[in-house]
């Protein structure tokens, strides 16, 4: 006869799940991810483990979607869920909620907690951003002498401004100390005179992508402190687009990516020498077509009273002038009161239209009119020429060639590939030096 208080496996297993879930309820588990399988239905099933122990795991499709963290193989994160029994396999399993980031919670109020604070000293004031210089000649770079970031900005600058010199300062972008040497490197630079180091025109500090604990480092407050004191213009270029640091905050500019900010911190050469040149273009157009009206203009006044001979501008004077001594002369046989003075009466009337008068004052007008004229066309010329000047002098102080002359030098392969360090170079090896009044060769020895 069966035992009756023998259960079935169903009720067994049945019960082991209520005892679970009642027992447990909800809770945050900790370790790390493996076996992650991500099914076509959109649900997640994968394991946890630590060094002693694991567990299976199930994230159903909803919660999947609406996760910040996508868990994935090697992770370490929080899951925050129920505890259950699979009973169809009798196999125990956690129902995941939620999924964070080992540590992020953490990391997370650290950023808010100190970003509340430097707001409040009002280190994020705009007013205390210092302006990005228009044509920085040296631009600083504070990052790893060996990470992709400064093999970027080099190409860029490169590209867009060849005659902008980058000086970098290496230093240790992630780990533990790290922001004490991106903060010296800044404290050093603003000092530059009595650090020995190179005058520069702008400072761009940061590196490439990374997690929030790769990226911590720029968010300690030694670093921000460091941006807030420093002399000269800093650019923050930290991680992707969607990273945020406090080193962003405290920066005088924020760029997405180190790419960014080399593109952001000097203009683009090709793009700048076209400008020059339509400007060029447009003040040559300006001054032909003011040579071209005045032309115009003098050649209308020369049709005009100057091509009159003296017989046709004197002709209607003269007539009147008969006219009147007629008039006169009839009047005086009349025997007219007072002919004398009427006489002296219309002497000094017409001394006023003689045409000697008239011709001199109209030659006066016309040569003081032609005078004003030559010094306007002249004074704008004048203008218009250093204007001129000013610009090609711009163009060659941005130029190459400028480079040359404050006596820098291009050192080459023997086939043309330009030698960026010594660690390119090979013993016996044929270099070609390049200098503003032209090239030397020699061997390496």
């Amino acid at each position: 006869m069966a035992d009756t208080k023998t259960l079935s496996v169903t009720r067994l297993v049945r019960k082991m799940r209520n005892l679970l879930e009642i027992e447990l309820g909800e809770l945050w588990v900790e370790g790390e991810v493996s076996n992650m399988r991500r099914q076509s239905s959109g649900h997640l099933y994968f394991t946890l483990k630590d060094d002693g122990a694991q567990m299976s795991c199930v994230m159903f499709r909803g919660n999947a979607s609406r996760a910040k963290v996508q868990p994935d193989h090697g992770m370490q994160v929080r899951l925050f869920g129920e505890v259950s029994v699979y009973e169809a396999r009798g196999s125990v399993q956690l129902i995941v909620r939620q999924v964070e980031s080992a540590g992020e919670g953490e990391l997370q109020a650290k950023f808010e907690a100190l970003k509340r604070k430097l707001d409040a000293e009002g280190l994020f004031s705009k007013e205390l951003k210092r302006p990005i210089p228009s044509f920085p000649t040296k631009v600083g770079l504070v990052t790893s002498g060996t990470g992709a970031a400064l093999q970027d900005m080099l190409n860029v600058l490169g590209r867009r401004a060849p005659w902008v010199q980058p000086i970098l300062y290496p230093v240790q972008v992630q780990g533990v100390g790290a922001e004490r040497g991106i903060a010296a490197a800044l404290d050093q630079w603003s000092q530059w005179r009595e650090s020995g180091l190179p005058e520069v025109d702008v400072i761009i500090v940061g590196r490439g992508g990374g997690s929030l604990e790769d990226l911590w480092n720029f968010n300690e407050e030694v670093v921000a402190r460091a941006i807030a004191g420093c002399l000269i213009p800093v650019i923050s270029a930290v991680g992707h687009e969607i990273d945020f640091t406090i080193a962003d905050f405290v920066s005088d500019m924020r760029a997405a990516t180190p790419s960014a900010a080399a593109e952001l911190v000097v203009p683009d050469g090709a793009q700048l020498q076209h400008k020059l040149q339509r400007y060029q273009s447009g003040m040559l157009r300006v001054v032909d077509g003011e040579m071209r009206r005045y032309a115009m203009q003098l050649q209308g006044m020369r049709r005009g009273a100057l091509s009159m001979s003296v017989d046709r501008v004197l002709r209607e004077p003269l007539q009147r002038l008969l006219h009147a001594g007629r008039s006169l002369t009839d009047t005086a046989e009349r025997g007219v009161e007072q002919p004398e003075q009427e006489l002296v009466l219309m002497k000094q009337r017409y001394a006023t239209v003689h045409p000697e008068v008239l011709i001199d004052g109209r030659l006066e007008k016309l040569v003081h009119r032609r005078q004003l004229l030559e010094q306007v066309l002249v004074k704008r010329l004048e203008k218009m020429e250093q204007a001129l000047q000013n610009q090609k002098s711009m163009l060659r102080a941005l130029g190459p060639d400028s480079a040359f002359e404050r006596g820098f030098s291009i050192t080459m392969t023997k086939d043309g590939k330009l030698l960026r360090s010594v660690c390119s170079v090979r013993a016996g090896e044929s270099l070609v030096t390049k200098f503003k009044d032209g090239e030397v060769s020699s061997v390496v020895e």
